[in-house]
């Protein structure tokens, strides 16, 4: 067995202040289990949540109550016959479902649908007084076979301009989503194939679509399979993100302590880029679904 030397010795006691200072691994912020009573009291995030995800469990009447008792502002992709159910509990529909993420507008074939679809969207979501509509690039294969990037974005801006116009008329945005290719796991988990897997891909349409009611559907679940990195990219993208969804990653499941992605500080990062659109929890429950939106809907009251 060696002995220590001198210096050595005045090593450790010169690094031993230091290392006292510093925070423990056992001192971590604790996660946030919110109680039965719990209620939004910050109110700098507008909370809604994805209607989709709860379906199994809730009707859109039983989730809209939960999610104003939790002091939430939206419940969103909800069907235009039950906006009024939202309403009613003085609810918005943050974001308004469209044409899908299979066919898009980055095939020609599927222009006249996406056109129409979004047309009738748009005036319905502006009439409820709605912000936001979705929209998605579709597949990179079509039926004619496949579609190269930058084919599929010109076809995609092409489409598109064609009805930004009628979309700032409305006073509603349209927001496309970027979604992961990487996870084949499940429908809902990821989409190998979708042409709008990059943040840079969608920045692009934005830019030459040239208006301010085009913008990106900044889903952080995707982003971080994808990029990574998601304070940075929130702030490097902050003029185009239109709409906000979240999930842990992996497996799209709860915003809870056995995943990846700790919420507070992306929150504390939308607050910071003084972002006044609206944040959709979008996890699929793998366990007790009201505990586990109470759960995150505290975890992003910051």
């Amino acid at each position: 067995m060696s002995h220590p030397t001198r210096r050595t010795l005045l090593t450790a006691a010169a690094l031993t202040p230091l290392a006292a200072s510093l925070p423990s691994p056992l001192h971590a912020a604790p996660f946030i289990a919110a109680e039965a009573s719990f209620k939004t009291k910050n109110n700098r995030i507008n909370q809604s949540v994805c209607q989709w995800c709860y379906n199994k469990t809730h009707n859109v009447e039983q989730l809209a109550t939960l999610a104003a008792s939790l002091g939430m502002k939206s419940v969103e992709l909800v069907p235009a016959k039950d906006w009024p159910t939202l309403k009613k509990l003085g609810l918005v529909c943050a974001i308004t479902s469209s044409h899908g993420f299979v066919k898009g507008p980055n095939d020609k074939a599927n222009h006249e649908m996406v056109l129409k679809t979004l047309t009738d969207r748009i005036d319905e979501t502006s009439a409820a007084g709605f912000p936001n509509v979705i929209t998605f690039s579709g597949m990179r294969e079509s039926a004619a076979g496949k579609i190269p990037d930058d084919v599929g974005l010109e076809n995609t801006v092409a489409c598109l301009k064609q009805i930004i116009g009628h979309a700032e008329k409305k006073n509603v945005n349209l927001c496309i989503e970027m979604l992961n290719t990487r996870d084949g796991s499940h429908p809902m988990k990821g989409h190998p194939g979708y042409m709008a897997d990059s943040l840079v891909w969608c920045k692009e349409v934005c830019d030459r679509v040239g208006s301010e009611r085009m913008k990106i559907l900044f889903d952080i679940y995707h982003v971080q399979i994808m990029h990574g990195d998601v304070i940075r990219h929130i702030k490097e993208y902050a003029k185009y993100i239109g709409h906000i969804h979240t999930a842990g990653n992996p497996g799209r499941c709860e915003l809870d302590d056995q995943q990846e992605l700790y919420y507070p500080p992306i929150m504390k990062a939308l607050v910071e880029i003084k972002y006044t659109g609206y944040v959709g929890h979008e996890f699929i429950p793998t366990r007790e679904p009201v505990q586990g939106l109470r759960e995150a809907v505290a975890l992003c009251d910051v």
